[in-house]
């Protein structure tokens, strides 16, 4: 079912969101447990509603901020499931912080309008290629509460991060782990049905996007055979962990941010 939101109803839903994820990164610490609940269960719908009028909207519209947005909203998604193993988890500070901003971008750059879908699997390599952002995403949180643990641990002081070093360690790699299949398998998808989504003759598209991801799966491969074959943990593996990351944002969200921002094209 495709829903349909007024430009003002849209707007409402987003403020409402944005303004719900920075009461959580601003007082979650003088807030109870119910109303914490109550407020990030809030932003979260809201935030859905947002994206849902974007992505099935007349036309669609998607773009570096919505691409942002939606992986935010994945990374959320998968703490609110977390949280529900792992209740000592402590992290919706900082990633309602993360929410406020990815809607607010996404409010002021809502991306380009797509009256004709080149290809019918152009929404399946979206797909793949955005939930493997949630995935990487969720791994570098993960990552960096490893990291502030571990440095904790070191200096003699108190770990507020919730959960054992290990756990979190081994859960950073389980994101990394599926991150990566659906990584090959957006790679795979483009490879394969390249001339159905770029045009005729081409059996790949050379360009910013594709080069920054390659890099990114090169490094994630490297991170999982150096976990595996030598054993890399702690501080060297999030390092690589933080440059596969990074790669993989320039590919989608920092070409689109060049096309749109600063060189105005759609």
């Amino acid at each position: 079912m495709i829903l349909a939101f007024s430009n003002a109803g849209v707007f409402a839903a987003a403020a409402g969101a944005a303004t719900a994820y920075a009461v959580l990164a601003l007082a979650t610490s003088r807030l109870g447990k119910s109303t914490v609940r109550g407020l990030l269960l809030a932003a979260w719908l809201l935030h859905a509603l947002t994206l849902v009028e974007a992505l099935l909207g007349t036309p669609p519209r998607f773009g570096f901020a919505p691409a942002l947005s939606m992986t935010v909203w994945l990374l959320l998604t998968v703490y609110a499931v977390e949280r529900r193993l792992f209740p000592q988890l402590q992290a919706h500070w900082a990633l309602a912080g993360l929410g406020t901003a990815a809607v607010l971008l996404s409010l002021v750059f809502p991306g380009t309008a797509y009256h004709a879908i080149a290809s019918a699997w152009l929404p399946l390599h979206w797909a793949l290629g955005i939930a493997s952002y949630g995935l990487f995403a969720a791994a570098a949180v993960h990552g960096w509460l490893m990291v502030r643990a571990e440095r904790a641990i070191r200096q003699g002081g108190q770990i507020d991060t919730g959960v054992p070093l290990l756990t979190l360690e081994r859960l950073t790699f389980r994101f990394v782990e599926a991150g990566f299949v659906l990584l090959s398998a957006t790679l795979a998808v483009g490879w394969l049905f390249a001339e159905t989504l770029y045009g005729p003759g081409l059996v790949w598209k050379w360009d910013h996007k594709t080069v920054f991801s390659l890099l990114a799966w090169a490094a994630f491969a490297g991170l999982l055979t150096g976990r595996a074959r030598l054993g890399w943990r702690g501080l060297k593996a999030v390092r690589v962990l933080y440059l596969g990351t990074g790669l993989l944002l320039l590919s989608y969200v920092g070409s689109r941010f060049v096309l749109e921002v600063i060189l105005g094209r759609a």
